[in-house]
Formats: structure tokens, sequence, C-alpha cells
């Protein structure tokens, strides 16, 4: 029975397990959970009569947790009164270690219900919690004069119940708590804190190897043993997560000869964006774990195309194959239509597309007057119209005419969708969808921020270094939904490197706020927040370790890792 405030009165109770013990049905107001024990006894077959255990197991040889609470017990003991005993059992009730020469003692070796039913330290460890059972709600004739109580042992690493510890006494049923109760729970708590101190020890080393490591300087260190991992704020800035894969693959404990490690460089992937000088950290002889200091790796600026023109700039898939469309159909005879938002880089591919032919220029969002002239059409150059969306009604009525005259007319125009356009637009609109390709934004294709960057950047002073960014700033750059797409970037570029005064890298700190702070997050819906809930206990429950959290939740930690970022869980979580 679990601690109540009042008991049922034992006379009563004991007439109950008479009448249960010959076969007789058992009157009511006795509590389930007594009436359950009992039957469970009889299950396993334990003689009520039993005054020795029926099995003795030989009490391990090898105890954690007898080494730890050893010392403990042994000072607390003489703190027992005459008529009571102290014991400590295991996570298999097996007693370790037993003092005094109360009803507890050397006699029972095994306290699980299979060998005695029901008692106290048996519902300690079922429960989690402290327990107290008095006199007939044992099952055993031996212990109905017994009062005990019960407190669980839970190991500090993994919170799973170690073991229990037990007081017992004469009969005390009349008094709540058991006497011994806080005894028994200053015990455990000693106990555990034994186990603490013992468990701690590696996690103390690597602690002191990552504060060295730290210590004094804005470093981005990570300091890992394969159960934890810590991470300073330079580093969760500049690690990725394959970055900590990478690191976390390198920790197998092992022997280590000799009395130092030495360091030595990690290789990571190129768009790792950083390096690694990994330092093992020893203890008693072995490497328990490694220390890795991360230093950004530049940006290098990229080569030169064979075409040196900023618009073919990007190898994203969505780019490349709109490129690659215009291309063609500007290699066949006929109109071509370049739509895209504004920014998208629909005139410098259309330069691109021309170059070498010497085209006729007509920008209708520079001219407050007809822009067509018929004589531009005349002869074998071809016509770049800008902003055809800004062409006005008799511009537009005289290029619908020309088309329909002349379909194989040599033009490439440019179209920015904005209001819905008038029936004559429209009609122009249609007659040039066929041969129309239409651009990506900048923000479906952020991939490519990092080939542009170098394209769009001014040409250095004679013997300063090209502009470069470091990994942090490219994540930022590669977040930003950029609404000016690659016109918006161009500035940004062009006014960083126009006032800073600073060498090396562009860090993130040098782009303006709103490129710095990221979007904001989205809303999550109510699956997503559940998700993410779920996500978060198991990091809590597996103290931050991905790894762990990832195989409890029965996903990958490719899996486990996206959904970090995508539900925004920092690195600190829990």
């Amino acid at each position: 029975m679990t601690t109540v405030e009042h008991p049922p009165a034992l006379a009563p109770l004991r007439r109950a397990r008479e009448r249960f013990l010959t076969g007789l049905p058992v009157p009511d107001g006795v509590p389930d959970d007594v009436v359950a024990a009992w039957r469970r006894a009889r299950f396993f077959g334990v003689r009520h009569d039993l005054n020795r255990p029926a099995d003795e197991p030989a009490r391990p040889s090898d105890s954690a947790l007898l080494d730890a609470a050893r010392p403990v017990l042994e000072r607390l003991a003489p703190a027992l009164g005459g008529r009571s005993s102290l014991a400590l059992t295991d996570e298999r009730l097996r007693v370790l270690w037993s003092s005094g020469g109360g009803p507890v003692g050397e006699r029972w070796r095994d306290l699980s219900e299979h060998q005695v039913g029901h008692n106290s330290a048996a519902l300690a460890l079922r429960t989690r919690r402290r327990a107290e059972v008095h006199g007939p709600e044992h099952f055993l004739d031996a212990w109905q004069d017994v009062s005990a109580v019960s407190v669980p042992v839970l190991d500090p690493e993994t919170g799973h119940a170690a073991g229990t510890v037990t007081v017992a006494s004469g009969l005390c049923a009349g008094r709540r708590p058991h006497p011994g109760a806080a005894l028994a729970e200053a015990l455990a708590t000693a106990v555990e804190r034994e186990l603490r101190a013992c468990a701690r020890t590696p996690e103390r080393v690597l602690l002191d190897a990552y504060a060295r490591a730290t210590s004094g300087r804005e470093r981005a260190v990570v300091a890992l043993d394969g159960r934890n991992r810590l991470v300073s704020e330079a580093a969760v800035r500049l690690a990725s997560p394959q970055v900590l894969e990478a690191l976390e693959r390198t920790v197998t404990p092992r022997e280590s000869a000799g009395t130092a490690s030495p360091a030595y460089d990690l290789p990571l992937p190129e768009d790792a964006g950083c390096t690694a000088r990994i330092t093992p950290v020893r203890h008693e002889g072995r490497v328990l774990g490694v220390v890795a200091v991360l230093e950004a790796r530049p940006v290098a600026p990229a080569r030169s195309p064979a075409r040196p023109a900023s618009a073919l700039a990007g190898s994203s898939v969505p780019w490349r194959h709109a490129v690659a469309q215009a291309t063609e159909l500007a290699r066949t005879a006929g109109p071509l239509l370049l739509v895209g938002e504004r920014g998208t880089g629909k005139t410098a591919l259309a330069d691109e597309l021309l170059d070498g032919t010497a085209p006729v220029i007509a920008d209708a969002a520079e001219s407050t007057g007809p822009v067509l002239q018929d004589q531009a059409f005349v002869g074998v150059r071809p016509l770049l119209l800008r902003h055809a969306e800004r062409l006005s009604q008799p511009d537009v009525a005289a290029l619908n005419s020309l088309l329909q005259e002349r379909p194989d007319l040599p033009l490439v125009a440019t179209y920015t969708p904005g209001t819905a356009p008038g029936p004559c637009l429209q009609r122009l609109l249609d007659t040039l969808a066929a041969r129309s390709v239409t651009l990506p934004a900048l923000r479906e294709r952020p991939e490519d921020i990092r080939d542009l960057l170098p394209v769009l950047a001014p040409r250095p002073a004679r013997g300063s270094p090209p502009l470069t960014w470091t990994l942090d700033a490219l994540r930022a750059l590669e977040q930003h939904p950029w609404p000016g797409n690659v016109s918006e970037l161009a500035h940004l570029v062009r006014a960083v490197a126009r006032r800073r005064r600073l060498r090396g890298p562009v860090g993130r700190g040098e782009l303006p706020d709103p490129v710095r702070e990221g979007p904001a997050a989205r809303r999550l819906s109510p699956m997503e927040l559940a998700e993410r809930a779920a996500i978060l206990e198991a990091l809590r429950r597996h103290g931050g370790n991905k790894v762990r959290a990832a195989a409890a939740l029965g996903i990958a930690r490719a899996t486990l890792y996206r959904k970090l970022r995508e539900y925004h869980v920092g690195p600190d979580a829990p």
C-alpha cells in the first residue's frame, strides 16, 4: 500500500487477509491495491507461512550502487533504533547490504514479489515513490508485525530506479509517516549524490577541457564525448549539423598510450565553411572525448566565367533550366518574352542573349511617348524591348499588328507582372506565350547567392583582397526573402563594400538589420506544435543528445536536424 494519510484499521485488515488465505471472499473496504498484491503473491506461488526465502541468490560481487552507497549507509546506520533494520537493494530487489537486528536483515536476500510477496521495497521500485507497508498488508506471516518504508534510488544519468533503501521496524501503523521515513529519504538522496559524483567525473574532465579551450577568447569550440555536447556561442554560428555529425564520428573512447594525445586537423567538406582542429580529451589513460576548435574558412571569390555576364551566374536547377530554355529559343527565329519579378535579371539575360547583334533598344519605362518606330524593324537588327508592361496603348497595338505580319520578328522583350493587363496587352502576352520563359525569383534559388556575390561585388582597389563572406553571413543572405531579387542583392553588396573599414570576411553583424535578423518565424500548425513538443521532450529526456533523441523518436538524425531548423529550436534546447 502506498502512503496514505489514514490507513484502515489493522484488525479488519487482518480478518480480511485470513479470509483471503482460506479462499473466502474479501469484505468490502479493503484497499484494491492490497488485494491485488495478495493475489499476485498467490499467483507467483509464494507461501504465506514462509520463514526463510525459498532461494538465496548470491549478492553481486561488483555493484556501482553498493560502492557509492556503502560509505553513506555505514555512516548513518548507527542512527537506527535497536528494533529497526536497514537494507539496500538493487533494481532486481536483491539485498546488497543490510544492517540492524530488525525484521529485514541477513535472513532475507531477495525482496521481490516473486519471493516474498507484497512489501515496501517492491512497491517503491514499481511506483518510483516512497512507499510504506504495514502488518497485514504484507503477504508473509513472518511480517505481520512489521512496518517498513522504502525510497527508490534513481540513477542520475538515466533517471531509472537503480534500487531502494528500506527501513523496517516493529509495527507502527498508527504513526504516519513511518518514523524511519526521513532517514530513508535522506539515505536515498545521499546515495544519489554519490552516484552522481562518480558518474560525473568524466563529464567534469570534458567540461574542464572545454573551459580551457574557451578561456578568455571568443572561440568557436565544440566538446563531445558521444553522450554530451558543449558548443560555444561562436561555434553555434559557425558549425552546421553536418559539421557536428562529422565531429561526433571522431569520438571513439579508446586506450591511449603515453602521457599526451596529439592534436590533429579533421578533414571537412569544402562547403563546410570552416576547419576543425581536434584535441583528444583523456581520463584515466583513456580517450573519452574530443575538443574541436573551429576556424572560419573564407569563401573564395568564384572564378570569372568564360562569359563574364552576371546574368549567367548561378548553378541552381531552376536558374540553369530557365537560362537554357531562353538560350534555346534565342537561337531560332521569332520573338522571345522574358517574364519575372523586378530585379530577377531579365534585362541582363536579354543583353547576354543579344550580345554581338547590335540590337535596337527601346525602354518603355524611360519614355513618355511612343517608343516603337517602324524603321526600327527594318533590316536584320533585333529589338530589345524593356518593360513591356509599361507600353502605351498605341505601342501595344502597333506591336500586335507587327507580330501578326511578321511572326518571326527578332524581338526580345522583358515583362514584369503586376496589375491585371488590359485587353490589348493581354493579346500581346497571349501571342508571345508560346515563346516565353519565366525567370525564378532569388528566394527560389538561394543557393545561387554564393555565385552571385563575387560577380556583383565592385572591383577591389589595387593591392586589396576581394570581398569575402563568413559562413554565418552567407546563411543570413540565403535566408532573406529578397523582394527586390538580384537587384536588391547587388545594392546591398555595393553598400557593404563602400562603407566597410575592416579586413577579412564580411560578418553577419555588418549586414542590414532585416537581413541580419532573418525572416520572422511562421506560425506553426497544431500538428507541428505537437511534433515540436515531442521533439523537445525527447531532447530533455536525453540531456540534449540529438542522436539519442532521434533514436527514441524513431526518426533519422538528418530528419531531426531538419525539423529543428523548421521549428526554430535553438542549439541550447531544451
